[in-house]
């Protein structure tokens, strides 16, 4: 029993989410999602590959913890959950305002069914973007050990910066569990010597915790003041969408910044990294993110804040670099990278190896193994 705050695969969009369970399900008998609401709820998807089933709320949001209990409820008895047979388990993504949390500790408490409490990454750690995720990283500081308190394992997705943040907030340290969220296709995302097209390459939501306003006031740095042009690929979608347009059209940067718009699916993902120079994460907070492993997959130098699995991944001059926060170091580091075509050759070799330990089916594997140990 999934509980999830995606809510992708009810709206029919084959993301990351997708991606795994295409793999994961083959692991069980019966994959049952527990989501929040959608926008077009009528139309929502209730099942995929055959063995997965979502269950949408019908609720508005702020309920969400009771239809988890609900629906839980219902599913657990409409499948034949004993506690004796351990025939059931589930995990837990959460994030403040800890909804799915407390969902899961009120089924747990009537159930006993055991769970893995999921913690990719906190909001607004280690940087906030806006007011909103430095209340949410407080948020989780207080409450994240009642959080976990009932959980069987708190899961994390990267090695030292979640870790070290839900230590510090009180969860005993034998309870955490580094276990990849990595599922990266190498028959999909691979070196494939195309023409490159793109000094830069962003691919994310475009949102204020992913850098994006940093990204356009780097490239417009470039060019006013140090006159050395970049062209820039933006591939996603999101709240600012019509910022960044309007930013570019002000700045007159519409022959230097491209709006791409939603890549279809991985394949246009990886044609899209192969075809740019560098990818650019300029991310004030994440917990991987995907797209800097399947960057260096496609043997694509990255450039990155020291977010999520970033810091852990570029070190010992392997893959790219480190950035700030900063738009003169971002300059920098894009044009001393650019110019510099031996170190280039170097990041693109080392990181198509380094992410070789992230092979989809492999990292998936490891991921059931370590649930079913849990039940034994």
């Amino acid at each position: 029993l999934m509980i999830s705050g995606d809510r992708s695969l009810a709206e029919d969009k084959r993301g990351a989410f997708y991606n795994t369970l295409e793999e994961f399900h083959k692991h069980w008998d019966r994959v049952d999602i527990i989501v929040p609401r959608i926008k077009n709820y009528e139309l929502r998807i209730t099942n995929v590959f055959g063995n997965v089933f979502i269950h949408t709320s019908p609720w508005t949001l702020i309920f969400q913890p009771f239809w988890i209990y609900r629906e839980g409820l219902r599913i657990l008895k409409a499948n034949g959950y004993s506690l004796m047979a351990k025939n059931y388990l589930m995990t837990v993504h959460d994030y403040p305002p800890f909804y799915n949390g407390l969902g899961a500790y009120l089924l747990n408490l009537a159930t006993r069914v055991p769970y893995v409490l999921e913690i990719h990454h906190i909001p607004g750690y280690p940087k906030a973007a806006n007011l909103k995720e430095w209340i949410y990283k407080v948020f989780a500081r207080l409450f994240i050990k009642i959080d976990s308190s009932r959980a069987k394992l708190v899961r994390v997705v990267n090695k030292n910066q979640t870790p070290d943040f839900l230590i510090k907030a009180g969860v005993p340290e034998g309870k955490i569990a580094y276990i990849s969220s990595m599922y990266i296709d190498l028959d999909i995302f691979k070196p494939m010597n195309l023409p490159k097209k793109y000094d830069l390459i962003f691919v994310g939501r475009l949102a204020e915790n992913k850098g994006i306003n940093l990204l356009l006031e780097a490239v417009k740095f470039s060019i006013i003041n140090l006159q050395f042009p970049i062209k820039c690929l933006i591939v996603g979608d999101g709240p600012l969408e019509t910022f960044c347009k309007l930013k570019i059209e002000n700045w007159k940067l519409r022959d230097k910044v491209l709006m791409y718009g939603r890549a279809k699916d991985s394949s246009e993902i990886a044609r899209l990294l192969n075809e740019s120079k560098i990818l650019i994460m300029p991310s004030y907070n994440e917990g991987g993110p995907r797209v800097v492993v399947e960057a260096m997959a496609c043997g694509v130098p990255v450039l990155a804040t020291p977010v999520g699995i970033a810091p852990d991944l570029l070190k010992n001059g392997s893959g790219g670099e480190i950035i700030t926060w900063d738009v003169k170091d971002i300059v920098l580091k894009i044009r001393a990278l650019l110019n510099d075509s031996d170190g280039y050759k170097r990041y693109g070799l080392t990181g198509s190896e380094i992410v070789k330990q992230f092979e989809k089916k492999e990292t998936i594997r490891n991921y059931a193994d370590k649930l079913k140990e849990i039940l034994g």
